[in-house]
């Protein structure tokens, strides 16, 4: 019988080892070499003035306690509330703020922020004078705001801000005033839930088609509904950065308010009832305003209705307005999206979308401005006259990029790009955008009209980051800058494009990350930070990026880490952990592709397969386990064949370096990565043992499509079947580790997954053992849980793989 404990749920099947070895009383904490990666420091986040002169350094908080993850947490509409503060209850934090100069002039600690305050993410003003931020207290969320030349902050108003189902604040162009949006000063006391029901609940259809992908923390009564609209509540208001407040009288359930570029009128968003049981908020009827900066209406939009039906597949999208937007170009201009198929990317139709424009009075019908034969994915403005506009379609994998003239001539649309997205090796880069002095967003260009494109920069020596020039007209590039070995340095903004300045940030294996200046056409580089080695202790763990190939032709890799100090002629082969994550591709050269680079700094994270690498462990880390599909083949079609090729080719190449003992391999993964897990001890005996998190296991529980799987549940019953690990519980005869957060609100991966599959295991006479995290969701938080894991983790590997006697025949690897 399964016994919970306020502190820890851990279910156990005995198998070849004595109750002792697990057992315990209340969190348990690893060796010391684990622990002291979670205790290690960790370097601040950065954020860059709109001049470009100066840097916020901001210090991340410590893993937050279990007790911190056990305060008041309300679920509802798809979001976590915190019912103290009226915001979100699992959000990052910062506990200190610091200003210094690009030029390295000394850092200025911020005064005046309460110590025991939680800093958020904040934003600067369009002059780069002041830096707004939420301040989290213990019932409340504040508006703070920092003002740059004297290192000092304040709070700016009393009202507390409403931190739930959208943004807080936003700049006006002036750098003077910000919109704000504030929890309703009359909204009263929280509904109470009524001791005796009213009603049954009720859902009904009446025959219309409303597939819905599987979503978490949903409405499930009249009392929630109530209680959502009552946390939804705000009030919109125009602050100075003087104090004074001006109340723009549209109370409502406020989602988004952006101001036109000129400064003039408001694109506010409001949402209404009737909500649902089967979608997240974000699907409730929405009302589309323009008002002016003194909340007067100027014109509805478009009052759109609750979004249910909306059709399956990756292609599929709503009808009606989406995306809308200011142009960033024009001083009140309007542009959005709208469907042309229905919104159903079923439909053999020649187009899909269409961009749209409405300028200031805002009447009359809208101007098309492009349509599209893919779906729509994002548009950049320009000054110069023009616009990009990028469209996408899943299942070719097709991505374009169009050059669109927005200066009223009939000149056609020009594609920049056209590539498969899973292609990285063609990715050309990203546009590079810029803010002007009043906070516009537009196009970065260079005096003879040529954009700027920064990116990975993937390649077969792996990702070599990347700063180009590029002219649309002729198709010429310019190549600015490249990352070169031994480093791997990544673009991170310009400091002076007229004089070539940039910032980048630069790392080695052995090297952290940090920033550095540089100069278009130097090789001089300037240090900016001096970010700490957070762990020098690990520095003789060596990481290798290796090459192989899947007995099917395609090319694999997968990140080798060894512990300090090992020599495999000395020390003979290792117990080896194999971490790997799925993804499909529906190309073969795609597939084979390098992700990674072999020269970042070695990252111990304490989350993933790298800490066990202290432990004596050979790790192969990120081992690229593709899924592949041609032609009008879904890669799933294959999945469990796909998987344990893949898995027995990086086992092999371990064991023809001479540093994997492949009767020592463990797997494991999280997320699709458990899903992965399970699956390859029910289809094959490659491993020895098993750790899979916060994972799906019966796909009968995601029956509208899950990962990429466009096909539901009853088009392709036998591929959920064949793909659900809960199906072949009584094929796993190797030890199974599964973990999961209590509180997981990941689409499809509900708790209940792994308590079921673990029902399964133990019914089949498994060894299995299932630990159940307090108040953890997907990812796992709390300091006493992520040491937990990392000790219940440990003690598994070195029990079923490591110290795990010979098996009774050992052969090469291969597949069951």
């Amino acid at each position: 019988m399964k016994r919970l404990f306020t502190f820890l749920v851990v279910l156990l099947v005995a198998g070849a080892f004595s109750s002792a070895t697990f057992a315990q009383d209340g969190y348990q904490v690893p060796v010391d070499d684990l622990k002291a990666l979670v205790d290690a420091p960790v370097a601040p986040s950065m954020s860059l003035s709109p001049d470009n002169n100066t840097m916020i350094l901001m210090e991340r908080q410590a893993l937050p306690t279990i007790a911190d993850l056990s305060q008041p947490e309300m679920r509802l509409a798809g979001t976590r509330i915190n019912p103290r503060t009226n915001g979100p209850s699992r959000s990052t934090s910062f506990v200190s703020m610091t200003l210094t100069s690009v030029d390295g002039a000394a850092e200025r600690e911020v005064s005046g922020i309460p110590a025991d305050a939680g800093i958020g993410f904040g934003s600067w003003s369009p002059d780069g004078s002041h830096f707004v931020f939420p301040v989290t207290m213990s019932d409340r969320i504040e508006l703070w705001s920092l003002d740059v030349a004297s290192a000092s902050a304040s709070r700016l108003i009393d009202q507390p801000l409403n931190g739930v189902g959208g943004g807080m604040f936003t700049w006006m162009p002036d750098s003077e005033t910000l919109l704000v949006r504030a929890v309703a000063a009359d909204r009263g006391a929280m509904p109470k839930a009524p001791e005796v029901p009213a009603t049954p609940v009720v859902q009904e259809n009446a025959g219309e088609a409303a597939p819905a992908r599987t979503y978490q923390d949903l409405l499930e009564s009249p009392h929630d509904e109530d209680v959502f609209e009552w946390f939804m509540s705000s009030d919109l208001l125009r602050v100075s950065m003087d104090g004074s407040v001006s109340d723009l009288d549209r109370s409502g359930m406020i989602t988004s308010m952006d101001p036109s570029p000129d400064g003039q009128f408001i694109l506010l968003e409001t949402m209404n009832r009737p909500f649902s049981y089967l979608v997240p908020y974000y699907r409730f009827p929405n009302r589309i305003d323009v008002v002016d900066t003194d909340g007067g209406l100027v014109q509805m939009i478009e009052d759109q209705p609750l979004m249910e039906n909306v059709p399956t597949g990756f292609g599929s999208t709503t009808t009606g307005i989406r995306s809308i937007t200011w142009r960033q170009d024009a001083d009140a201009t309007l542009a959005w999206v709208e469907a042309l198929d229905g919104g159903d990317g079923n439909a053999d139709v020649d187009l899909r979308d269409a961009v749209k424009q409405l300028a200031h009075p805002f009447t009359g019908d809208a101007e098309t401005m492009i349509e599209l034969p893919l779906r729509y994915a994002g548009m950049m403005w320009s000054d110069d006259g023009f616009m990009l506009v990028n469209e996408r379609w899943t299942s070719t994998r097709e991505y374009r990029t169009y050059k669109v003239a927005t200066d009223g001539s009939s000149a056609s649309a020009q594609t920049v790009f056209d590539y498969s997205y899973e292609d990285r090796y063609a990715n050309p880069g990203s546009p590079m955008m810029d803010s002007d002095d009043t906070g516009r967003r537009l196009l970065m260009t260079s005096d003879d009209g040529s954009i700027y494109l920064t990116g990975t920069g993937a390649s077969p020596e792996g990702n070599r980051p990347f700063l180009r020039r590029f002219d649309m007209d002729s198709g010429e590039t310019e190549e600015l800058f490249r990352s070169q070995a031994p480093y791997y340095e990544r673009f991170a903004g310009w400091l002076d494009a007229d004089a070539g300045t940039f910032l980048t940030m630069r790392e080695s294996t052995n090297e952290p990350p940090n920033y550095f200046k540089r100069t278009v056409g130097s090789d001089e580089i300037m240090a900016v930070t001096n970010f700490p080695h957070p762990y020098p202790e690990m520095d003789g763990i060596s990481k290798e990026t290796i090459s192989y190939i899947r007995e099917d032709g395609v090319p694999l890799t997968a990140d080798l880490y060894l512990p300090a100090g090992y020599d495999a002629s000395r020390d003979g082969p290792l117990p080896a952990l194999v971490w790997a994550y799925p993804r499909e591709f529906k190309s073969v050269a795609a597939a084979g592709q390098v992700s990674s680079t072999p020269y970042a700094f070695k990252r111990i994270s304490y989350s993933g397969a790298l800490p066990y690498v202290t432990q004596g462990y050979a790790v192969l880390n990120n081992a690229a386990m593709p899924i592949i599909g041609l032609g009008d083949e879904q890669p799933n079609d294959t999945f469990v064949e796909q998987l344990v090729t893949s898995a027995e080719a990086v086992i092999n190449e371990g064991v023809r370096r001479g540093v994997v003992d492949p009767d020592r391999v463990a797997i494991a993964g999280h997320s699709y990565g458990a899903f992965m897990t399970a699956n390859l001890l029910a289809h094959s005996d490659l491993f020895r043992a098993g750790i899979a998190r916060s994972g799906a296991y019966n796909r009968s529980l995601t029956p509208f499509g899950f990962q990429a799987e466009p096909r539901t549940f009853w088009e392709a019953p036998e591929i959920y079947f064949a793909m659900s690990p809960f199906m072949h519980a009584h094929k796993v005869n190797e030890p199974i580790l599964l973990i999961h957060g209590m509180a997981d609100n990941n689409s499809g991966t509900f708790p209940v997954q792994s308590e079921r599959f673990y029902h399964g295991l133990k019914g089949n006479g498994a060894t299995a053992r299932l630990v159940m995290l307090p108040h953890e969701s997907h990812g796992y938080r709390a300091m006493e849980s992520v040491l937990h894991v990392l000790w219940e983790t440990h003690n598994w590997l070195d029990t079923y793989v490591k110290n795990a006697p010979p098996r009774v025949e050992v052969n090469e690897p291969t597949g069951r």
